[in-house]
């Protein structure tokens, strides 16, 4: 069985809430300090302590820059009972965007044990936007694995080509007010560092509840999502909820996008670990935590989610439906067919009805709309269940010909030879295909007698 990651996004994802459900899950500080203490930043804590938002127990993580006339203090408590390690937290707003992104001061919840700090010298970085290539030599100096130090600078890169188009400048000359940050790029570094070490074998991601409202930006004031945040997230399911505050950060957006391989419902898995990450405020009544579950992906390998997108057609010159589903395969359906249907007024009219991940609905609908003469469509997320497949090549008295083998449970259910290559070898011997056929499937059987 495979290890499977869900980010359970329903109050938004931002980079200190990732890594407070990370560490709530089970991931070691220790570890992730000395990642993070290897980064050529200095003059600043990383702490994590135990909250409550809207009754849900949550570690809070921040990093707290050193101010210029006060020393560090250093808090020497015991870490959170439910960690093996002591933990960082952020203070995060969860609000703002840009160089308003991690808020370094704020209010601790009441009742809650005092956090422990991982403590730096050196000068102040609070209002340090760096460049690109400044954060990368940050990246390369640090314990990084080659793989994940790749994937971090490929993050950082992204996220420079998106501010880039957005503020119509050379990407050279981009300074990251959001990532360019400090706590910003300890999230980024931290993240990466973090699920590489919990080494999941797929990682999924609910539709983003984004929030409502404005936002104030380093540029000015954004209706929300923020332009860099909407960018980041391409075609990944968003929605807006009841709560009108930003509940989805570039650098939460960065993350999920650049991670999550799936979106939709929670998989079929048995759940081992489950993270909560909560952000600055508290809500008494929507929970300001990202949730992390953790386990192993259950033995339902031919069940997926799908979306069936469907509308009727009778007012179309029937040579459009040929070049239509050309254009859906190409994009990525996985079914397209027609079926004729009696429509309004006793007009015979054509059913299109798209098999596809729910992922590229949003792509596959504009197609839909642009090459047919439909105005309106309707779709449908439901679950089907496929065979387990594989091509096997079977050699035969006339050549090879490649097989379609179905398996359920271990055991095969249907072997198919492939049409295209019985016409090839009916035609270069002057045979008629279901002659070719029945030669391949005596060879297919003579084979599978001979291995058994």
């Amino acid at each position: 069985m495979s290890r499977v990651l869900y980010f359970d996004c329903f109050s938004g994802i931002s980079g200190d809430m990732t890594l407070g459900a990370l560490i709530d899950a089970g991931l070691p500080f220790d570890d992730l300090k000395n990642a993070l203490g290897t980064l050529a930043i200095s003059g600043y804590d990383v702490t994590a302590h135990r909250v409550s938002r809207a009754g849900i127990g949550a570690t809070k993580f921040s990093v707290r820059e050193h101010s210029h006339d006060v020393a560090p203090q250093h808090v020497s408590t015991t870490a959170p009972k439910h960690l093996n390690v002591p933990a960082p937290q952020r203070q995060h707003d969860h609000s703002d965007v840009h160089a308003h992104d991690h808020p370094h001061t704020g209010p601790q919840h009441p009742g809650t044990p005092a956090p422990q700090h991982l403590s730096t010298q050196g000068p102040k970085h609070s209002d340090a936007h760096r460049t690109l290539p400044e954060i990368f030599r940050l990246i390369d100096t640090s314990a990084l694995m080659p793989v994940p130090r790749d994937r971090a600078k490929a993050m950082f890169q992204r996220l420079a080509e998106v501010e880039a188009a957005i503020h119509q400048m050379p990407i050279e000359k981009v300074h990251l007010h959001e990532v360019g940050a400090l706590d910003s790029i300890i999230d980024i570094v931290g993240v990466v560092f973090a699920l590489d070490s919990l080494a999941a074998d797929r990682i999924i991601s609910s539709p983003l509840n984004v929030g409502g409202g404005m936002v104030e930006s380093a540029h000015g004031l954004f209706p929300v999502p923020a332009p860099a945040t909407l960018k980041l997230l391409g075609d990944a399911p968003i929605y807006a909820g009841p709560v009108q505050k930003e509940l989805v950060t570039p650098t939460g957006a960065l993350i999920v996008s650049s991670y999550a391989s799936d979106y939709g419902p929670i998989p079929a898995m048995t759940v081992e670990q489950v993270g909560y990450g909560a952000g600055d405020r508290d809500d008494p009544t929507n929970p300001n935590v990202l949730r992390v579950l953790i386990g192993q992906a259950s033995d339902q390998s031919g069940i997926e989610r799908v979306a069936v997108i469907e509308c009727e057609i009778d007012d179309m010159n029937p040579q459009i439906f040929g070049v239509a589903m050309d254009r859906l395969y190409a994009a990525g359906a996985l079914e397209v067919f027609y079926v004729p249907v009696q429509m309004k007024k006793n007009r015979p009219g054509t059913l299109l009805t798209v098999v596809a991940r729910p992922d590229r609905r949003r792509v596959l609908a504009d197609i839909i709309f642009r090459e047919t003469t439909t105005i309106g469509l309707r779709y449908t997320e439901v679950e089907r269940e496929c065979l387990q497949r594989e091509i096997v090549n079977v050699d035969t008295p006339l050549g090879a010909v490649r097989f379609k083998v179905a398996w359920r449970d271990g055991r095969p259910m249907n072997a198919v030879p492939e049409f295209e290559d019985c016409v090839k070898l009916a035609t270069a011997n002057n045979l008629s295909v279901k002659e070719v056929q029945a030669l391949a499937v005596r060879a297919y059987g003579n084979d599978q007698g001979r291995q058994s």
